[in-house]
């Protein structure tokens, strides 16, 4: 099999974001640990009981049962490798909350704009029902690390742009 260039310099890309570090509060490490463990357990147990199932009412090729369960066998399986990748490269953070890092909820305001938005700083694994979540990779996430409430950040969009934020407020 023959590799392009621009397929290997896909590949060492995706390999280096796969074993980049991956911040995370301590809730949601102990939360990912939980679901691999579900995942190895439990759910390869169910999984595992469905297809038995769906083998036993007969002829595999024209068996809607046999290949809903081996579909979500195959996303169990992909979703236990991200979790196991993940943990791997895992780094608890703890936010202090005056300066913006990984773990904070920063508020901003875009220059010309009254309205306020607020982000929490972090993994896409952090998910929060009351704020979104960017990552601190993000130009915008980027920009923003270190800074203080007071402070103004600008910062350049994927498309070229150049937009200002001022830091309104930093939790933890």
């Amino acid at each position: 099999m023959h590799t392009t260039h621009g397929q290997a310099v896909k590949r060492r890309a995706l390999a280096s974001t796969l074993m980049s570090e991956v911040q995370l509060s301590q809730d949601a490490l102990d939360r990912l640990k939980a679901e691999l463990e579900d995942l190895k357990t439990r759910g390869r147990v169910d999984i595992a009981r469905a297809i038995e199932a769906a083998r036993m009412l007969g002829d595999l090729s024209e068996n809607g049962d046999y290949h809903a369960a081996k579909d979500s066998q195959g996303k169990m399986e992909a979703r236990i490798r991200q979790l196991e990748a993940t943990l791997k490269n895992a780094v608890v953070v703890n936010a202090s909350g005056d300066t913006v890092t990984a773990g904070t909820v920063v508020t901003i305001r875009y220059e010309g704009d009254d309205e306020m938005e607020r982000y929490y700083i972090g993994s896409i694994e952090e998910r929060r029902d009351d704020v979104e979540v960017m990552s601190p990779s993000s130009p915008l996430g980027s920009a923003l690390l270190g800074k203080r409430e007071g402070d103004t950040v600008e910062y350049e969009v994927p498309s070229g742009a150049r937009l200002k934020v001022e830091v309104v407020e930093v939790s933890a």
